[in-house]
């Protein structure tokens, strides 16, 4: 992610403890910052939030300029990091090509 001059950031029904926990099990070298909303108003606000009270995983990138520029509604947790990577890399090659829903 550094290579290519993108922050991620991951946002989490869970309670910040247990966002901890987590972030912690993914090792020294995650770069991925866990945000917690444990009263659900981002992921009401982003349309992520399922009525089961879960957040769906979905990928919203955004651009320097604070706007969506594209939303991932179909995450692979076991790829997701490659595709994060991907779609960046796409976007620095050709910035229209990584702008697809």
């Amino acid at each position: 992610m550094t290579k290519l001059d993108a922050v991620c950031f991951a946002v989490s029904v869970d309670t910040a403890p247990a966002n901890a926990r987590f972030a912690a099990a993914l090792g020294p070298d995650s770069s991925v910052v866990i945000l917690s909303d444990p009263t659900k108003t981002v992921a009401r606000a982003y349309g992520v939030l399922a009525p089961s009270g879960y957040a769906s995983r979905w990928t919203f990138y955004i651009g320097r300029d604070g706007r969506i520029e594209a939303i991932d509604k179909n995450v692979r947790a076991s790829t997701h990091g490659e595709d994060i990577v991907k779609r960046l890399s796409q976007s620095i090659r050709s910035p229209q090509s990584a702008i697809r829903n």
